[in-house]
């Protein structure tokens, strides 16, 4: 063994033993962990049991309990039973624990009964960024992402999803129906392990008949006509891939540009992203304290409604447009070749004809506006305009909001590349963290209440990184 670097003898006893906190480095991340737990004001945050009670069999400290959380999220150990192991072995949950060791039971209901408290721990330290001038520049992007829950898209069942069903069980009936009906018609005696496995096959296909017609009848009564067998809030989410889709969650976020810390997110049932530019642009603004905030998302989240009600809350949104005409693709005039003169309130045609306003209409909640012009049928460009009587060219009776939007965005370039730099890097980092199955939990409550500890575990990851360990934890104790 001469000449290489030699181990200790594990039966050597040591006189002096060295103190757990000499394995820990004063460059560890444990310690930040433990820092802000430590400044934490656990019972205003809303913990159970910050104030033990007289009797009963004594309970850990939530501030104990927390701390083992958010180093297992830090270190992509998310699982209350491999959080009970790394207790019992991990030399640094051994210093930050000080040598308690939690079993799993405990560790899963300190998440469960803590939901809300925990999400204001992430917020808290949103907010300790906030202190630090972290958002200064005001520029926040959003976007969405879809993460499958605990529940296997065969037992995700839509009005579609148990059509398919139905039908492909009815055909396995006929099947085995027609083996029997085939020996039968040739007098012939059924070998006893094939008509066993038949009716074994009959009985079980009786079984998922009866389930599936059971779902059938209350499929509609179900929230977005969706039912989830083991997860009951988890919905199938499409997405642009073909054939594909996940069962799950659709969690919304909002980075910051700068620095790239997770300022706000929210987990929805929604399948879309329509609706949510306003409330995650207020979450976002609220979060970082800016007055005059830009938000970037991207054409997921065009919405007019939502454009307008954004501008109206003092944020500046830009929001590529969704192209939904083909008018382009078979040769024909699109929208932007049809300018709207304000004063007149008319559009001017690339014949140079105006358009005048003809009808106001309802639609989809809307009130919209119709213009064109009665000279079409004489007009030498009509085969480049419309295939009708004449062209119509509609517009909202907020439309001058979304034509200001419009040339926000063509001055301003560059958003959208900006947009994918900033927040495609949480999303996979976060998603990577917890491996091919996303959440661990069930429900949206607790769904939510886990992402709000992988946000945390982010956030103090990239300020950690940005930072280092020492300056951050000086920062932690002055605020």
């Amino acid at each position: 063994m001469s000449r290489f670097i030699e181990g200790e003898r594990r039966e050597q006893a040591t006189l002096f033993p060295e103190r757990i906190d000499d394995y820990i480095s004063q460059e560890n991340p444990v310690r930040v962990v433990n820092a802000f737990v430590d400044e934490l004001n656990l019972f205003k945050l809303g913990f159970e049991s910050v104030q033990p009670k007289a009797t009963g069999r004594p309970a850990y400290h939530p501030s104990t309990m927390l701390k083992l959380y958010i180093y297992g999220y830090l270190n992509k150990v998310q699982s209350s039973r491999k959080l009970e192991r790394e207790a019992n072995r991990n030399l640094e949950l051994i210093w930050l624990l000080e040598r308690l060791a939690p079993d799993f039971k405990t560790i899963a209901n300190f998440r469960k009964d803590n939901s809300e408290a925990i999400k204001s721990v992430c917020r808290q330290f949103v907010m300790l960024c906030k202190q630090m001038n972290m958002f200064a520049d005001s520029l926040i992007a959003i976007d969405g992402s879809r993460f499958s829950a605990v529940n296997n898209r065969d037992r995700n069942y839509t009005k579609a999803k148990v059509q398919r069903r139905i039908d492909a069980i009815n055909k396995s009936l006929d099947r085995y129906l027609s083996q029997l009906d085939t020996f039968d018609r040739q007098d012939q005696a059924i070998p006893e392990v094939k008509s066993q496995h038949i009716h074994k096959q009959l009985d079980s296909l009786k079984r998922q008949m009866a389930q599936v017609k059971a779902i059938e009848a209350v499929i509609d009564l179900a929230p977005g006509k969706q039912i989830s067998l083991t997860d009951q809030d988890a919905r199938a989410m499409s997405t642009n891939a073909r054939s594909s889709g996940n069962v799950g969650y659709n969690v919304q976020t909002a980075v910051d540009t700068k620095h790239h810390l997770i300022v706000a997110h929210y987990v929805s049932m929604a399948m879309g992203d329509r609706s949510m530019l306003t409330k995650m642009s207020l979450q976002a603004r609220e979060a970082t304290g800016l007055k005059k905030l830009k938000v970037i998302a991207d054409r997921g989240y065009f919405k007019m409604e939502e454009i307008k009600a954004t501008v109206d809350q003092g944020i500046t949104p830009y929001v590529p447009k969704s192209l939904t005409s083909s008018n382009r693709k078979h040769g024909l005039f699109d929208r932007g070749d049809f300018i709207y003169i304000e004063a007149d309130d008319e559009y001017k045609c690339p014949a140079n004809k105006r358009l005048a306003q003809r009808t106001k209409m309802m639609e989809a909640g809307k009130v919209m506006l119709r213009y064109w012009s009665k000279e079409c049928g004489t007009c030498a460009l009509k085969p480049k305009c419309t295939v009708g009587k004449e062209r119509r060219v509609t517009r909202w009776e907020h439309g001058k909001v979304i034509e200001d939007h419009e040339r926000r965005m063509i001055n301003n370039p560059t958003m959208m590349q900006i947009r994918k730099q900033t927040v495609e890097h949480p999303f996979g980092t976060i998603k990577s963290w917890m491996g091919m199955a996303h959440f661990k939990t069930k429900r949206l409550k607790n769904v939510s209440t886990e992402m709000s500890l992988h946000v945390l575990a982010y956030n103090m990851t990239r300020m950690i990184n940005i930072m280092g360990v020492k300056p951050l934890i000086r920062a932690i104790e002055a605020t």
